[in-house]
């Protein structure tokens, strides 16, 4: 008997979604040289978005240099990595406008493979209108965009499992040295409800770093599945988590354009000690609302600073 197995569309993106980190990509944005003007009066106003392929994180940003065709930004991000093997960087400039959409100035991607572990490596790239090589439009000048590059895989040697144990025993004193990931799932909520639209996103603060999921329109019992990533230089012992749903509404004038439909603020210590929480917990200024967050600390050696310190001053 022929038995045939139906594989659901979406499951390959949640089994990405379920890899557990591997690493770090510091991400150095130093400069830009050559931009082509898109303003019809003066010079572009110009950053660059960051991102990994095969992630559904928000893109990062560098602040905006205003009337400027060399930019130098000097600003440096961490992505966290899950398939080295199979990712890339992408790095896109723009040109930012106050009113409508940011025109594309030019684009490159950086494959993870081809970066050596543990070693920087600054490259100067020739940005493209697209990826496609038979594109003859590629063949404009559109600038260049310098970066440094560094990947660094987390380790699971002995000593890292001793500092692992060393960290364990010693956070709730807040005397550990020592960083890592702290990973946020959130799931779901439930019975929340705004007085005048109920269209909820959630809203993540942590050490002044927003982060957000999407927007679920017109739902009291939503579910995101989001998943974010918050690096560390040291255990979170005396930190808290900001965790906030917010509705806004779809409306365009509305007297009401954003209300907050309750928040719930959270001690990391016991994620320290427990190194993994999943709980529901009840929203603070909210009737019955509910939500259902995953806290999880991968605690590992490559982010101290000590180390960082030494890897650029090589």
């Amino acid at each position: 008997m022929l038995t045939l197995m139906f594989w659901p569309p979406n499951l390959n993106e949640k089994i990405r979604a379920m890899k557990r980190p591997v690493g770090i990509l510091n991400v150095k944005v130093l400069r830009a040289m050559k931009l082509k003007k898109k303003d019809l009066l003066g010079a572009s106003d110009p950053y660059v978005k960051i991102k990994l392929t095969e992630d559904k994180l928000p893109a990062k940003k560098t602040t905006v240099k205003h009337k400027n065709l060399n930019p130098e930004w000097n600003e440096e991000f961490n992505l966290v990595v899950k398939e080295p093997e199979s990712q890339a960087l992408e790095l896109r400039v723009y040109d930012w406008e106050q009113v409508g959409k940011h025109d594309r100035m030019g684009m490159n991607v950086v494959p993870l493979k081809d970066l050596t572990s543990e070693e920087p490596k600054v490259l100067t790239l020739d940005l493209l209108k697209n990826m496609d090589l038979n594109d003859a439009q590629n063949e404009k000048l559109r600038g260049q965009l310098m970066v440094e590059l560094a990947y660094k895989p987390f380790k699971e040697d002995d000593l890292n499992k001793s500092f692992k144990d060393q960290v364990e025993q010693k956070a709730p004193e807040g005397t550990p040295a020592g960083g890592g990931l702290l990973v946020v799932t959130i799931h779901e909520a439930q019975d929340v409800e705004g007085k005048h639209h109920t269209n909820p996103h959630v809203r993540l603060l942590f050490r002044g770093e927003e982060m957000k999921t999407k927007r679920v329109k017109k739902n009291r019992d939503p579910r995101w599945e989001e998943e974010f990533h918050f690096t560390l230089e040291e255990p979170p012992t005396n930190k808290k988590l900001h965790v906030e749903v917010v509705s806004t509404s779809s409306r365009i004038g509305l007297l009401h354009p954003k209300e907050s439909l309750g928040y719930v603020e959270i001690n990391l210590s016991d994620v320290v000690s427990n190194r993994r929480i999943n709980e529901m917990y009840h929203l603070i200024d909210s009737k019955n609302g509910r939500i259902q967050i995953e806290l999880h600390l991968e605690i590992e050696t490559l982010l101290r600073k000590t180390s960082t310190q030494k890897l650029y001053a090589t």
